[in-house]
């Protein structure tokens, strides 16, 4: 059979699943993915409870064992059981048997972060500086002459030496250029309006009220610390635990996409691996794209083609191809699609564009793709040539790992049972741009001070001393030590940034 031959690969692969033919299930005719082609992105798509979830923890289940790092964003709380052995059960065995898999209870070695602490998990931070201006525009929700403004407001705090740490230095910027002071320091940036700037010092302050200063600060979390292994040569699972944000998607989308810009940075050019160094699962991916500006996307789409040559893999999970620009689209080469329901003609629009999406097949994908079962998927991916397989609808494997969150308690003590628990679970603040611009004023108003003070001051000193007191004073003024700091900080300090506007990390 053409399908059977399409997925007889000669090298390393994962296991999907067994394929489903006229009704039944072949477990001799097996669908895999070659492991060299995770790194060409994938798609995770279907309706809700149709199985994306296992079908990812399946996925990474199977490139731990082949010692590649995966990268899990857990929003609902559930792949934490990665961790544990799964549960033996009638279902479970029933599903092994249909599908030709050997099935054994198995924990994966794991760690788990939490955006910002807020949660369980080790802190994920990142400093305003290195976040950039696309992404937080992003998170503020700005439109794109706010975002150009906001760049501008940037590349000032690079030129004056005002380090951007946390979301109260970014703020004390914007404060200081509306200010009386700073106004005429606005007007030689250039095309930045007190209006704007204004509108982005609201938009900051509603932000941190919603307790979200938190995810922004040090210790900078380092996101080489995903591409670890295990001291058993398994590759490790790296959870981000949501929960406590889903009320925030723009937020937790737009983290993830630092995370990725961040990776994409600082790894080196590694062209065609044999294994990917690293693959990414980006769980809701429709929220990344809701809203987003024309800049925004184009970073998407330039980070995802580039990526790859790093040797990291990412794949979107989300419910329909549609959630997806066609852009970023067209760069995933790996398709895993569950059922999707037709219900509506928003419903029927989407699985006809979901058929269109893929490469012509035997099966009447429009019907087959509204009678999946939970667990079954339609799946398309690149041979070990780069062409795409045949398309071929799939039972797939059960997880052998616990399909279900860990224990509140359990999770609790694998957080601070890690040896980066230590490194990144307290949070510091050291002296940035709020600090100095809060002393700039103190000095400022002791200079006013000074200024009142001597022309109260009764008959002027003898003229030659008089010429060294105004030397000394003026040396000596909070002033000149302030312009002497910010001369020294200034010189060649500006910023090299990335595609997405992210500052690139000094290692």
């Amino acid at each position: 059979m053409e399908i059977v031959a399409g997925y007889a690969f000669a090298g390393p692969a994962l296991d999907l699943g067994a394929l489903l033919w006229d009704g039944q299930c072949l477990p001799d005719a097996q669908i895999r993915i070659p492991l060299a082609m995770l790194n060409r992105h994938g798609l995770v798509a279907g309706a809700t409870g149709t199985g994306k979830t296992k079908t990812l923890q399946l996925i990474a289940e199977q490139l731990a064992v082949q010692g590649v790092p995966v990268f899990l964003a857990d929003v609902k709380g559930d792949v934490s059981g990665i961790s544990l052995p799964g549960e033996a059960g009638e279902k479970v065995a029933e599903r092994a048997r249909e599908v030709g898999q050997t099935w054994e209870a198995t924990g994966f070695p794991s760690e788990f972060y939490a955006l910002g602490g807020i949660g369980t998990g080790i802190p994920v931070r990142a400093t305003i500086t290195s976040f950039g201006p696309v992404l937080l525009s992003k998170v503020l929700q700005l439109n794109q002459t706010q975002e150009q403004s906001l760049g501008l407001i940037f590349h000032y705090a690079d030129q004056k030496g005002l380090e951007l740490v946390d979301l109260k230095d970014l703020r004390a910027v914007v404060t200081f250029l509306t200010s009386d002071e700073g106004k005429p320091e606005l007007k030689g940036i250039g095309g930045l309006s007190t209006v704007t700037a204004g509108v982005i010092l609201r938009a900051l302050t509603a932000f941190e009220a919603q307790g979200m200063g938190d995810f922004f600060g040090e210790p900078e979390f380092d996101t080489s610390e995903f591409l670890r292994a295990a001291p058993d040569g398994r590759g490790l699972v790296s959870v981000l635990e949501l929960p406590a944000v889903q009320d925030k998607p723009q937020l937790f989308s737009t983290f993830l996409m630092w995370l990725l810009a961040d990776l994409y940075n600082d790894l080196p050019e590694v062209g065609d691996l044999e294994k990917p160094k690293l693959v990414f699962f980006f769980d809701e991916a429709h929220l990344l794209f809701n809203g987003a500006s024309k800049a925004f996307l184009e970073a998407i789409t330039q980070t995802v083609r580039l990526i790859r040559s790093k040797g990291v893999g990412v794949f979107f999970v989300t419910q329909t191809p549609k959630d997806v620009p066609g852009d970023v689209l067209a760069q995933l080469g790996n398709r895993v699609q569950h059922a999707l329901r037709a219900f509506t003609p928003d419903d029927e629009k989407a699985l006809k564009a979901t058929v269109r999406t893929f490469p012509h097949s035997a099966y009447d994908l429009g019907e087959t793709l509204t009678t999946l079962g939970t667990g079954e998927a339609v799946i398309t991916v690149l041979s070990e040539k780069g062409a795409p397989t045949p398309v071929a609808v799939t039972r797939l494997r059960a997880p052998e790992s616990l399909m279900g969150p860990v224990e509140a308690g359990a999770l609790d003590g694998a957080v601070k049972g890690s040896l980066l628990y230590g490194r990144y679970a307290e949070a510091v603040d050291r002296e940035s741009a709020f600090e100095k611009l809060a002393a700039r004023e103190a000095e400022a108003v002791a200079a006013a001070a000074e200024v009142e003070a001597e022309k109260a001051a009764p008959a002027p000193a003898p003229a030659g001393q008089e010429r060294g007191s105004v030397v000394d004073q003026v040396v000596g003024s909070g002033i000149f030590k302030s312009l002497a700091r910010s001369l020294g900080t200034q010189l060649g300090r500006e910023i090299s940034r990335s595609v997405f506007g992210t500052a690139r990390r000094r290692r």
